[in-house]
């Protein structure tokens, strides 16, 4: 489930000490409500027409700050460039479409249960699990075998 922009992301920056500028009520609103996980390029886009003034600067800024205190995470992709979600308060992993970059987020008990063996097994505290399967969507994948000589 993911945890909204609300009092409990606005809380944790209280407790950083960090003020709740509008700015950063923007930044979290605008990446809460995204259907994908946008860039900091998009973010700007966004953010710019529902407030000129803020600076791409200022997006990054705290982009950065609000990757640090945890409240988003910042995900690679398999690109060049960085995106960006909501902290969500349960693990969850990618599927990226290697043609069009289209991703899929999915869940897995048994990825729990690996990660709880393989802990077990070598006495190692995970803190953090990656995991991006990078492949064809099916769209294009059926648009491949369209096109693909029989």
């Amino acid at each position: 489930m993911r945890r909204s922009a609300g009092e409990g992301v606005l809380e944790a920056l209280r407790a950083e000490g960090r003020r709740i500028t509008a700015q950063r009520r923007l930044l979290l609103e605008i990446i809460r409500q995204s259907k994908g996980h946008l860039d900091a390029g998009e973010i700007y886009r966004r953010a710019q027409k529902k407030d000129p003034r803020i600076s791409l600067s200022t997006v990054y800024r705290n982009l950065n700050l609000l990757k640090e205190l945890g409240l988003i995470s910042e995900l690679h992709l398999d690109q060049e460039h960085h995106h960006y979600e909501v902290k969500e308060e349960t693990e969850h992993y990618h599927l990226i479409c290697s043609h069009c970059g289209q991703v899929v987020e999915f869940d897995n008990p048994l990825v729990d249960r690996l990660i709880a063996q393989v802990s077990k097994d070598k006495s190692f505290r995970v803190e953090r699990v990656y995991i991006d399967l990078v492949g064809l969507c099916e769209e294009c994948r059926a648009r491949e075998e369209n096109q693909s000589p029989r």
